[in-house]
């Protein structure tokens, strides 16, 4: 017996919405990854990209246990010498929400060459409105 392989034209994507209100960062990330991958598709294969698109809403609503909120710090260089910019998380959802949600997702998707064009599919909004009102969204709980 052979080991099936989907083709590019037999896969279908489909679009789930997903409310981040209330929900645990970590535990919503995992779920969102596991969409964008496909895992969740009997056709699942591991080196091709079967997954969905994922929409989320109400990002900036999103909670966090624990001391997160002022031990977890995001950090990234500049280049220049002294560059190193620290963000708490904290300041994050206020600042820029969809990007919590984001960088968790990104961290939880395989490190391959799929990972980009995955994270691509992903659509985060801070608030309820979302332009994606036409597709037929499947809501996930």
């Amino acid at each position: 017996m052979r080991t099936y392989s989907p083709k590019k034209t037999e896969i279908k994507r489909k679009w789930f919405l997903v409310d981040a209100e209330g929900k645990i960062l970590g535990r919503l990330a995992s779920k969102i990854a596991h969409l964008l991958m496909g895992k969740h598709k009997p056709e699942f294969a591991y080196h091709l990209d079967v997954g969905d698109y994922v929409v989320v809403i109400n990002a900036a609503k999103v909670k966090v246990t624990g001391r997160k909120l002022l031990n977890k710090i995001y950090r990234h260089h500049t280049g220049y010498p002294g560059g190193l910019k620290e963000v708490s998380l904290k300041e994050m959802l206020e600042k820029k929400p969809e990007e919590v949600i984001r960088k968790a997702v990104w961290g939880m998707l395989p490190k391959n060459k799929l990972r980009k064009r995955r994270i691509r599919r992903l659509k985060i909004f801070a608030g309820a409105n979302h332009p994606y009102q036409d597709k037929n969204l499947a809501v996930i709980e």
